[in-house]
């Protein structure tokens, strides 16, 4: 159990880091390539919303209905799906939408030019939004790597590859407020801490009273989460970064390549 806990939490740290290679990338690169960027986060999307809808939610119901038999079980399931949408929406709700970092589509680009304090100002706020944001993702990835460890690491790859964009959303702005680097990339890097603090709170406060059943309505909520990160986040990017259809290529792209994979495990 120590060493599943341990791999579920260094896996959950990896996905929320990847907001620093975000940042490098902004650093790095004179011009984003925006049609990769675009199919990327589609392929993401893919992947996310295929297994929450194939495999997560499947194995919620199961253990639910075997808990609570099947009518409780599948009443329960679809209202622990629906209450995870229901609980990262609120979070995005109340954060104002020009410091949502899942509003930053095209953010490098604005055609006006704020002053320094400004920019100062708005990747902080970016920095802790993504952080208060990340938070329950951290969460739900750590209860997927601990319930399911065959589909731990390509849901890992498709939150990592969601966080790539916004590590760019923080460093951006900061590095054109203060010139430094180092700044950006720190704060970008520490707002993704927040996804293992999510696994960490997960295990210290779930594990000592984890059931099947509430295994399973986590499990049902993580789905939910993910569904709606896919829909409200990734795709309405993926279209900003690039044309409609290469979207939709990433996105089936991901349902297919999550398919197979999960059928190579069977």
């Amino acid at each position: 159990m120590t060493t599943d806990i341990l791999t579920a939490f260094l896996l959950t740290s990896l996905a929320g880091l990847s907001t620093g290679v975000g940042s490098l990338i902004a650093f790095l690169a004179k011009g984003s390539n925006e049609r990769f960027l675009s199919v990327s986060l589609g392929f993401s999307a893919g992947v996310m919303i295929y297994v929450s809808m194939i495999e997560i939610f499947s194995e919620a119901r199961e253990s639910l209905t075997d808990y609570m038999g099947t009518v409780k079980g599948s009443w329960l399931t679809v209202a622990a799906f629906f209450a995870g949408m229901l609980i990262i929406a609120a979070i995005d709700r109340l954060i104002p939408s020009e410091d949502n970092p899942h509003e930053f589509a095209h953010r490098e680009g604005r055609s006006s030019a704020p002053g320094a304090s400004r920019l100062m100002r708005t990747g902080l706020f970016t920095a802790l939004a993504l952080a208060v944001h990340n938070f329950p993702e951290g969460m739900a990835t750590f209860v997927s790597a601990m319930q399911e460890p065959e589909i731990a690491l390509p849901i890992v790859a498709a939150i990592g590859i969601h966080n790539i964009p916004e590590g760019i959303a923080v460093s951006v702005p900061i590095y054109r407020a203060t010139g430094s680097r180092a700044k950006a990339f720190a704060l970008s890097f520490l707002s993704g801490l927040a996804e293992p603090l999510g696994a960490l709170l997960g295990w210290l406060v779930l594990m000592p009273f984890i059931t099947e059943a509430v295994f399973g309505a986590v499990f049902a909520a993580v789905a939910g989460i993910m569904v709606f990160i896919s829909l409200d986040e990734l795709l309405p990017a993926a279209r900003e970064y690039g044309e409609h259809h290469l979207s939709i290529y990433g996105l089936i792209s991901g349902m297919m390549v999550m398919a197979v994979s999960l059928l190579l495990f069977m």
